[in-house]
């Protein structure tokens, strides 16, 4: 049987990476826009009662407010993350892998185009934060940070299944192994003698 030609797989495969980006990136970036045109920033909104809620702050730092006077060392850790991604592409073969790295590209560039171009400075913006979950975790975070922990579980169900960036399962053992050996005796040497009369 054929196989696919990888050029025109790895072709497909950034096409869906750079799809899945754009479409990360601007979901995110629309929504906060949305966010910062229709509220005033410590402002909560109810959408589902207490599962899910608006909630407006501006976060200097990572998840959960950590260290929120490193602003600038995130700015250099996204935009090494985009290198990588961008360098590391031409090596995706796999679609599902792709979705990955095109989801981790779309979250990390919605946040650092936060970190580069709102206040209070270049590089040292703060990340706008609006979903609260409070039945899952007392966070407050976005569509980035959606995206990126998304890619993280994904990387992590493809690796534990052993699925390569060409998108086959790498063999973890054979099954043929383990099977009990075929004798190569002829039948009628391996049959047992009759005693005679």
């Amino acid at each position: 049987m054929a196989r696919n030609n990888p050029s025109k797989v790895s072709y497909r495969a950034r096409i869906v990476l750079a799809l899945v980006a754009v479409g990360g990136y601007a979901f995110d970036q629309i929504s906060k826009a949305l966010v910062v045109s229709s509220m005033t920033e410590g402002q909560t909104a109810r959408v589902l009662g207490d599962v899910l809620q608006l909630h407006f702050i501006r976060n200097p730092g990572a998840a959960f407010s950590f260290a929120t006077g490193l602003t600038w060392v995130f700015s250099l850790i996204a935009a090494g993350v985009v290198v990588f991604v961008v360098w590391f592409a031409p090596r995706i073969r796999s679609s599902l892998w792709a979705i990955v790295f095109g989801l981790l590209l779309g979250g990390v560039l919605g946040n650092l185009t936060d970190r580069l171009f709102r206040e209070p400075s270049f590089g040292l913006g703060h990340v706008v934060d609006f979903i609260y979950t409070p039945w899952m975790m007392p966070a407050i975070y976005n569509i980035a940070d959606c995206c990126i922990v998304v890619s993280m579980a994904l990387f992590m169900l493809l690796t534990l299944r052993g699925i390569g960036l060409d998108g086959r399962r790498t063999p973890t053992s054979d099954p043929d192994a383990a099977e009990p050996a075929v004798s190569t005796v002829p039948a009628a040497s391996a049959a047992p003698l009759t005693p005679s009369n």
